[in-house]
């Protein structure tokens, strides 16, 4: 059970993170986690995400006490490497994207890390594209394919681009981590630590010097915090749809796909719409009436 319990409090750490302040459970959840878990103490690494039934009614001491930090045995604790360091070769866009994904491809810590049958998620997309999608770290079904974005989160995101008028081909998507993070749980997924994202990092800052994106699209507070630094006072409630920069390269915060997955609502697929609405106009694409109005309430 303990272990159980733990997995809940990590995961309510990381939607906390991306900005989820409230989780809607159902009665019959309540019930199965008992008593004992209503009468759970808040400590000062507790989570203060209030869980509510379907009646809408907070759960008394429902905040769940989570770990601060991976136990020492952990794959994320045991993480130690330096950034990667590499200079790109002379040649064409294309030309240099295919010897920097060679590299990653090829690159012995990218591999060390690798789940077995995993493999290492560099990006796709055009080389030509203006928007550059960033996320935090490649999920099962990513690992399994080599492709970033492909499950669920990625089906959603995808929907997202075909709404503006595009094409998956015409925007380049690619994550802060290269490899799916081990964990040693036999389910879910774990965030990539800064030490992770540090030493993938460089791969990300020559995929973005090589596409020379106008926009960079960073999903979820985790991957911002692979591009910006970490900050412990920063909330995607108070940063999304705002614009950062990278590299001297514009940065659109916004939610992860995998958020509006959870938090199925008109108001929260409006405010993503509204970010991207923000990149559409930077790039100076064309916005139709029709797209104005997407996932406003009906009159």
């Amino acid at each position: 059970m303990s272990n159980a319990y733990q997995a809940i409090h990590q995961e309510l750490k990381r939607l906390q993170k991306e900005g989820l302040s409230a989780l809607y459970v159902s009665d019959q959840v309540i019930e199965i986690l008992g008593e004992s878990l209503t009468r759970t103490k808040q400590t000062s690494g507790d989570v203060p995400v209030s869980i509510k039934t379907d009646t809408g009614n907070p759960t008394p001491g429902a905040a769940l006490p989570v770990q601060t930090k991976a136990p020492p045995s952990s794959p994320a604790e045991s993480f130690q490497a330096t950034p990667a360091k590499f200079e790109l070769p002379q040649g064409d866009p294309q030309e240099q994207l295919t010897w920097l994904e060679e590299r990653v491809q090829n690159c012995p810590v990218c591999r060390e890390n690798l789940n077995p049958n995993g493999k290492i998620v560099f990006g796709t997309g055009s080389v030509q594209a203006d928007i550059f999608f960033c996320g935090e770290a490649p999920g099962a079904e990513e690992e399994k394919t080599g492709e970033p974005f492909v499950g669920k989160a990625g089906q959603l995101l995808t929907k997202i681009i075909q709404a503006m008028g595009l094409k998956r081909d015409d925007v380049y998507i690619a994550n802060i981590l290269k490899w799916r993070p081990q964990h040693d749980k036999p389910y879910g997924n774990r965030p990539p630590t800064l030490g992770e994202m540090q030493f993938c990092l460089p791969y990300v800052k020559a995929q973005i010097q090589i596409i020379q994106p106008k926009v960079i699209v960073a999903l979820g507070n985790t991957a911002v915090s692979g591009l910006l630094g970490p900050d412990p006072s920063r909330r995607m409630g108070t940063i999304r749809g705002t614009w950062q920069s990278f590299e001297e390269t514009p940065l659109m915060i916004t939610f992860h796909p995998s958020y509006l997955l959870r938090n199925d609502t008109l108001q929260t697929k409006r405010l993503v719409w509204e970010d991207m609405l923000k990149v559409m106009k930077k790039i100076e694409l064309p916005i139709s009436e029709k797209q104005q109005g997407f996932f406003l309430p009906k009159k």
